[in-house]
């Protein structure tokens, strides 16, 4: 699948720019490659963050991934440094861009007839009935369009649901078993079907968001929003009400209170601090309208901005803000990846305390700078912020 001139040329502009990055060397422990496959953009970086910290405790380089964006009919690929830069990632663990490793690197170290995928264990085939068990890491969408774009094929397959804790190096003996059963000297490269990481993330790797810095095209184009439609100190709201997130809110069961989604980052691991509710998932419209009073009353606030997946409610908005004598704005057409930098830089941010795409913009701000930049979410009226172990 062909990416955009202008991605492309983006991408260009931040590897030559990425002092850093060396390309007539090739790292003698090995690198690790996957496809994040699972979600949409809020899971992918939930995940993501997760795989830096098991490449860093492997002490392999990463391959930046292609973040996978989902437009009808096209599943497209963006490049990891059009979205953030590069340079600050690598202040955390070596990593090297796709484009870098695809063009430079993985004709000598990953020869065709070694590429092998990496999986936890055997499966049956989805569509293909007849096949034998096994990763099937180019199977459907978007995993056959992800490999497809690097030019990647799979000569076999490798697991690893035998290793104690999986991915998870933190396990007594874990780190030792994946050097043991694939040295980098035999697998030089580790190819991951999917993120080698769990899903939802853990407190633990949600500090690892300060070094996940929007491009500076992304940085602009927020600071160019702001300055041109939202008057400070001004509220940032993330709304989630397409169809499809309301039937998973009403599936949501108070007596086993699971964790869902991104529901720990205000309800604490385990939900310690409550319990899940529909009203939390999925706010009705009078609670979204009254929470935002409130918290614009809190910091005399003189504009908010909305971002939503469907319905962003201006018109709710601006008639419930009338005796504040203030007005909601939006993108349009709202881009998500602006959106998540606007929402960053708010005074005060309300977020859906299931959805992964308001834990980006809450990671954010809790770690960003010095001190946390306060944060809420709807259906809950006050937040603990998380304290990393």
């Amino acid at each position: 699948m062909r990416v955009s001139k202008v991605l492309t040329l983006a991408s260009f502009i931040s590897v030559c720019s990425y002092s850093e990055a060396k390309s007539n060397e090739t790292d003698p422990n090995g690198y690790i490659v996957f496809c994040p496959c699972m979600g949409r953009f809020g899971n992918q970086v939930d995940q993501f963050l997760g795989v830096l910290a098991f490449a860093k405790a492997l002490d392999r380089t990463l391959v930046l991934p292609n973040f996978i964006e989902f437009k009808h009919p096209e599943t497209k690929m963006i490049p990891f440094e059009f979205l953030f830069q590069v340079g600050t990632v690598a202040k955390y663990t070596r990593v090297v861009t796709m484009q870098e490793f695809t063009k430079k690197i993985m004709p000598t170290v990953w020869p065709p007839e070694k590429r092998k995928a990496f999986c936890w264990t055997p499966r049956q085939a989805i569509y293909d009935k007849s096949a034998e068990p096994g990763c099937h890491s180019k199977e459907g969408n978007p995993f056959g369009p992800y490999w497809d774009q690097i030019d990647v094929s799979f000569v076999g397959d490798e697991y690893f649901g035998d290793i104690p804790g999986g991915f998870d190096l933190n396990q007594m003996g874990s780190r030792k078993k994946w050097l043991e059963k694939f040295p980098s000297e035999e697998y030089p490269v580790l190819a991951f079907s999917s993120a080698p990481a769990p899903f939802p993330s853990k407190g633990k790797v949600w500090s690892i968001q300060k070094y996940l810095r929007w491009s500076s095209r992304i940085t602009e184009q927020a600071k160019k929003f702001i300055s041109a439609n939202l008057a400070k100190p001004f509220v940032a709201v993330h709304l989630r009400n397409d169809a499809d997130w309301v039937r998973v809110c009403e599936h949501i069961d108070t007596t086993t209170n699971r964790p869902l989604f991104a529901s720990e980052q205000c309800l604490g691991e385990g939900h310690h601090l409550g319990t899940l509710t529909k009203e939390i998932c999925s706010p009705s419209k009078q609670q979204i309208l009254e929470q935002i009073v409130e918290k614009v009353g809190s910091i005399g606030a003189k504009s908010v901005f909305v971002a939503s997946d469907k319905d962003h409610m201006i018109d709710e908005i601006n008639e419930a803000l009338k005796p504040y004598e203030i007005e909601a704005h939006r993108q349009e057409p709202d881009d998500m990846y602006t959106s998540l930098a606007i929402m960053g830089r708010a005074d005060l941010f309300v977020g859906n305390c299931v959805s992964t795409f308001s834990h980006i913009v809450k990671r954010e701000r809790d770690h960003a700078g010095q001190s946390p930049r306060p944060s809420a979410f709807f259906g809950i009226r006050a937040v603990k912020r998380h304290i990393d172990l």
